[in-house]
């Protein structure tokens, strides 16, 4: 009932104990907090929040204008509904060196297990647009080192994220990657690969784990979990699917309506009423309330 009732230290931990073993690890993208619930019913190892996701549930583009208590608040509100560990994107740290090091904390004290800070120039853009800008590499530096110093749990996984690749090619993202490892990233997000050999190019560069980024309509083809096991990713995400997936419903949904008045026809599509009520676990919470309203006051 409730929330987690994992702690958040623990959550940490047991991910980094997972991570070390060398598996593939899947994090779907959450969207909303029940969405998170879904994923770790269905049996996944953790749950990845986007700030592509983010800032659409704002009406936003991803370009940098969510803050960072909007996306602390949300991502808190989804790691405290599941017990998996869950990892978000922290953009390019919301500032200066000294803002990473706040953000670090701040995402510390939501509950999440990691975050990815990205080498963009802000105002950044979705990692998969073309006419992307990197900083050099003493920033990019220094946001890593700042975010390595200023945390508290020692388990809290410090991802760098570059988008290099896009702009100077493979070989300048894997001088970016062993960079970024040296400036303490306990992980490696390239962003934007394109094939397996990339993937696996960077894997034989850095001997800390790295992350593959799944999304549709990007730069990179849809690999399976397969394919990026055998080439040595640790963690892959897919981070807009599920709202991709939501939203396309929903559009035909309302079409539906449009078209026919009522949504009969549709009734197989949704999620039933049932389902629903066993996943926010609603009957613990009736039994709850009767633990708790079983008194009579007396006359």
């Amino acid at each position: 009932m409730l929330y987690s009732t994992t702690p958040a230290a623990e959550k940490r931990r047991l991910f980094r104990e997972r991570l070390a073993t060398g598996e593939l690890l899947r994090f779907p993208g959450a969207f909303n907090p029940l969405s998170a619930r879904l994923i770790e019913r269905k049996g996944f190892e953790g749950v990845y929040i986007s700030g592509a996701v983010l800032s659409a549930d704002l009406g936003l583009p991803d370009i940098g204008l969510t803050t960072l208590s909007e996306v602390a608040g949300r991502g808190q509100q989804i790691a405290r509904m599941t017990e998996l560990p869950a990892i978000i994107d922290a953009d390019t740290g919301f500032g200066e060196p000294m803002n990473v090091a706040r953000t670090i904390q701040t995402l510390e004290d939501a509950g999440l297990a990691g975050a990815h800070i990205e080498d963009q120039v802000n105002p950044k853009r979705c990692g998969h647009l073309d006419g992307k800008a990197v900083v050099d590499e003493e920033t990019a530096l220094k946001r890593i080192r700042a975010a390595a110093d200023a945390r508290r749990d020692p388990h809290f996984l410090i991802m760098a994220r570059t988008d290099i690749r896009a702009v100077d090619g493979l070989d300048a993202a894997i001088d970016r990657a062993k960079a970024l490892v040296d400036a303490g990233a306990d992980a490696i997000f390239p962003e934007a690969m394109r094939t397996l050999d990339e993937f696996d190019a960077v894997r034989r560069a850095v001997d800390v784990p790295i992350l593959a980024n799944m999304t549709e309509f990007g730069k990179s083809d849809l690999f399976s979990v397969d394919q990026l096991k055998n080439v040595g990713v640790n963690i892959v995400i897919w981070p807009v699917s599920l709202l991709r997936i939501a939203m396309g419903a929903a559009d035909r949904a309302l079409d539906t309506l449009l078209e026919e008045g009522h949504l009969t026809g549709r009734l197989g599509e949704m999620q039933h009423r049932a389902d629903l009520y066993d996943l926010i676990d609603y009957e613990q919470y009736n039994r709850f309330d009767q633990d708790v309203f079983d008194f009579r006051i007396e006359r």
